[in-house]
C-alpha cells in the first residue's frame, strides 16, 4: 500500500491510502492527550473528546449526531496519552459532508455548560464502571506507579474532583491551545481521488490560520523499580510485571516488538500461554504487551489466576525471561516467529478502522507511513543476537517491576 500527503499553508497535514472500496473513512489525528494536561486538569482531554460532539458555534448535540447517522454513517474518537483521534466512517459518497462535519468540530466547538453537567455524569459512571474491572484497572496503576509524578502515569478518564469543576472555559482553552492546524493531521482512506480530498479539506481550512500549539511535554525522570501488592476483595490474583520499553521511534523496538509476540502476543502457542494455560492450567488469561511513547515506552505483562496459584505462576514467567536472556533462539525459531507475526499484521490490515486510524496516528507522530513491504523487511533484518540484545536489557531481573491485586 502506497500513501499520498500534502501540507496545507497553514501547516494542517494532509495523508491519504487509497483503497477500492465504497466505504470511506477520515478524521483528525491531534498530537493532545493524556500527558498534555496541567495540574487541576486530570481528564480534561478526554473530557473535550466528549465533548466536541455536544455543540458547535454552527450546530447543537442532536444536529450533531444525526448529521452522519442519518446517511447510515458512524462518528467516533478516543483519547490516548499522547494524541486524540475524531473520525468517521460512512459510504464515500458522503465525503464533503463528513469532512465538513469533523472541521466544525475541531474548530468550533463551543462546549455549552447545559451539556457539561450531563456528560460528566457519563464520564464519572465510565470510571466506576472501570474501577469495577481489576483485570483493566491494573494497568493504571502500574503506568503511575512507573511514571510517578509524571502526566504520562495519569489515568486518561481522569479524577471525580477535577471533573467536577470542568466548565466550558476549560473546554475552550485546551481546543485552542492544541487544536490547531500545526498540531494536527488529517487522514483518510478510500477510492477518492486525493485531488479532491485536498480540495474538500482546503475549502473547510483556507481561512484557518496557522499558529503554534502550546507544548510542555517533558520526558520523565528514570523509574526505580517496585514491587507492591494491594489488597482488593476479588476472587483472583491480578498480577503485572513489566518494565520502562522504547520510543517509537527507536530501532530496537522492532526486535522487542517481535520478542513480545514470541512471549505473550495474541497466538495460542505463545510461551506464557503453553506455559501457564496448557501445561499446568493455572490461568484463563496470560499476555504481554508493548505500548510506545515518542519519548518511553512500556512493556507489561499480566495474569489473573486462583490466589493459590499466584507464586508458582510468578516463578514459571521468571523461568521464561530466564530462557530469553541466557540463550539465543535458534535461526528456525526466529524464521517461524517473524511468518507468525508477518501472518497477524497482514490479517489485521483486514480490519480497515484499525487500519484508518494506525496512518493517522503513525503519520501524526512519524511524519510517514510505512507500508507493509517495509515493515516486513524490518523484522526480516531482526537477527537472533538483536532478540538476545533486548531480552537482557528490558527482561533484566533488577529493572522489572510488580503489581499484585490479591
Amino acid at each position: 500500500m502506497y500513501y499520498q500527503s500534502h501540507t496545507l499553508e497553514n501547516g494542517l497535514r494532509i495523508v491519504h491510502l487509497p483503497l477500492l472500496s465504497p466505504v470511506s473513512y477520515c478524521g483528525f489525528a491531534v498530537n493532545a492527550g493524556t500527558r498534555d494536561e496541567s495540574n487541576h486538569e486530570f481528564g480534561l482531554a478526554h473530557f473535550v473528546e466528549h465533548m466536541i460532539f455536544k455543540g458547535t458555534s454552527h450546530r447543537r448535540s442532536l444536529h450533531i449526531l444525526n448529521r452522519m447517522e442519518n446517511v447510515g454513517g458512524e462518528l467516533n474518537a478516543y483519547t490516548a496519552k499522547e494524541e486524540t483521534l475524531i473520525y468517521s466512517v460512512f459510504l464515500e459518497e458522503h465525503l464533503g459532508r463528513a469532512i465538513e462535519l469533523l472541521s466544525d468540530l475541531v474548530m468550533n466547538s463551543c462546549f455549552p455548560q447545559s451539556e457539561i453537567e450531563k456528560e460528566v455524569e457519563v464520564i464519572l459512571d465510565e470510571i466506576n464502571s472501570y474501577r469495577d474491572n481489576p483485570s483493566e484497572l491494573i494497568y493504571d496503576d502500574f503506568e503511575n506507579l512507573l511514571f510517578e509524578n509524571h502526566p504520562l502515569g495519569h489515568n486518561i478518564l481522569g479524577d471525580k474532583e477535577d471533573l467536577l469543576n470542568f466548565n466550558s472555559f476549560s473546554g475552550r482553552n485546551f481546543l485552542d491551545r492544541f487544536y490547531c492546524p500545526e498540531n494536527m493531521v488529517f487522514f483518510s482512506m478510500g477510492s477518492t481521488p486525493f485531488k479532491k480530498i485536498i480540495s474538500l479539506v482546503s475549502k473547510n481550512w483556507k481561512c484557518v490560520p496557522g499558529r503554534t500549539s502550546f507544548n510542555r511535554r517533558f520526558s520523565p525522570d528514570d523509574y526505580i523499580p517496585f514491587c507492591q501488592r494491594k489488597q482488593l476483595d476479588t476472587f483472583q490474583t491480578h498480577v503485572l510485571i513489566g518494565n520502562r520499553a522504547y520510543t517509537i521511534y527507536d530501532k530496537r523496538r522492532t526486535a522487542l516488538y517481535l520478542l513480545n509476540n514470541i512471549l505473550g502476543g495474541p497466538g495460542m502457542n505463545s510461551r506464557l500461554n503453553i506455559s501457564l494455560r496448557e501445561r499446568t492450567g493455572y490461568v484463563y488469561t496470560v499476555e504481554s504487551s508493548l505500548t510506545s511513547y515518542t519519548d518511553t515506552g512500556v512493556f507489561v505483562i499480566y495474569f489473573g489466576t486462583d490466589h493459590k496459584n499466584t507464586d508458582k505462576c510468578i516463578q514459571l514467567i521468571q523461568k521464561e525471561l530466564k530462557k530469553f536472556r541466557d540463550k539465543s533462539l535458534t535461526s528456525m525459531q526466529l524464521s517461524m516467529a517473524k511468518k507468525q507475526l508477518m501472518g497477524q499484521i497482514g490479517v489485521g490490515t483486514d480490519n480497515r478502522e484499525s487500519l484508518a486510524l494506525g496512518l493517522g496516528k503513525t503519520f501524526l507522530h512519524c511524519n510517514r507511513y510505512d507500508s507493509m513491504d517495509e515493515i516486513y523487511h524490518r523484522l526480516e533484518m531482526v537477527t537472533t543476537s538483536d532478540i538476545l540484545a533486548v531480552a537482557n536489557d528490558i527482561f533484566d531481573e533488577k529493572s522489572l517491576s510488580m503489581l499484585i491485586y490479591d
